[in-house]
């Protein structure tokens, strides 16, 4: 996704509060987190003592599936209670067949088999709006040597090189409605913005909660400051990156064994039938055997690695800003403890 947000850049620590919505900057200079590196997918296989590959996940294709079928499925389920209560309150009011109304108003109504298959081919357009550039455009590459992010922005256009430092990185926590109430939802959003037109392309990442989305940030950090050695390994093995089939089963058997047999019913079960049980799993495993789009030769030329008198070094506004928060850190706060209190000081100074 573009956008032309930003005429200038944030600055970490930035705070942006809208309806509903409450952003949090990690980046520009991207400082310690406090935060133990966390990666939704395998960090270490596209990573290299020169650059880091990072691009659309198979948790975030299964996720996006299975929320697609689970909002079209309740949809059709929901009426199908409705005509079946309807059947069963005329059954006992004028003895009419319990399964009379599923019959003549459920299955030939056209109108809902009409909004149930538009919901579906909207999402299904969404989907492969998304997926699209999967394959036709290369992941984004942070090359550590360098210091400098190249990304390209739309299909057949030159990469763009930006330095590490200048990249915009927050954590948003929303508030959204669905079927089953007010839920929060968390992500990592990654911008990349072009100095010379200030264009901004994002890279999402949907997150559980508000750490794994600081971590997935603070994973890439690590590597950038520090190497591979500190990107995160699996814990469960090499198959068990989340939103493959071997992650789930995984979940489904840790669910079962924690929770009693209604509970897993009702609980795991219903739920995931209803979101296409593994049928998410391997749309996304098929997404990801999809064939890269190479990258362009300057990049490869600028991928290529350097003698370590030619590394870049941190800015010494990184370092002087790192070493402030790593203070903050040692005392038991939080980064956001930190900028909390940056903030405040400079609304004393200011008064």
């Amino acid at each position: 996704m573009t956008s032309d947000k930003y005429d200038r850049l944030p600055q970490v620590g930035d705070t942006e509060i809208e309806p509903g919505t409450e952003v949090f900057y990690l980046a520009p200079r991207p400082v310690p987190t406090g935060v133990a590196a966390y990666s939704s997918r395998s960090l270490h296989q596209d990573a290299n003592d020169v650059y880091l590959d990072f691009g659309l996940s198979a948790a975030t294709v299964e996720f996006a599936v299975r929320c697609s079928i689970g909002s079209v499925m309740s949809v059709v389920i929901w009426f199908l209670l409705v005509s079946i209560g309807l059947g069963i309150d005329d059954h006992f009011r004028y003895g009419a067949p319990v399964f009379e109304i599923f019959l003549t108003l459920f299955l030939p109504n056209y109108y809902l088999w009409g909004f149930a298959g538009g919901l579906a081919l909207m999402y299904f357009c969404c989907f492969v709006h998304a997926v699209y550039p999967h394959s036709t455009i290369p992941p984004t590459r942070f090359n550590r040597q360098r210091r400098e992010v190249a990304y390209v922005a739309k299909r057949g256009e030159p990469p763009r090189f930006i330095p590490w430092e200048d990249v915009i990185a927050c954590v948003s926590s929303s508030m959204v409605a669905t079927e089953y109430g007010t839920q929060q939802k968390f992500a990592l959003m990654i911008g990349l913005r072009d100095a010379s037109d200030g264009q901004v392309v994002w890279l999402t990442v949907p997150s559980y909660t508000l750490g794994m989305a600081v971590g997935e940030w603070e994973a890439i950090r690590a590597y950038m400051e520090e190497g591979p050695s500190a990107l995160p390994l699996p814990m469960m093995g090499e198959n068990m990156e989340e939103g493959t089939v071997e992650f789930f089963h995984m979940c489904r058997k840790g669910y079962r064994y924690d929770h009693w047999y209604i509970r897993y019913l009702f609980g795991f079960l219903l739920i995931q039938f209803c979101s296409g049980w593994t049928l998410p799993c391997r749309i996304a495993a098929w997404v990801e055997r999809l064939p890269k789009k190479a990258f362009p030769k300057t990049v490869l030329d600028w991928s290529k690695p350097l003698p370590p008198e030619q590394w870049q070094s941190p800015s010494d506004e990184l370092i002087e800003q790192s070493e402030a928060v790593r203070k903050t850190l040692r005392k038991g706060l939080t980064v956001f403890d930190h900028f909390d209190r940056v903030g405040k000081n400079k609304v004393s100074e200011n008064a």
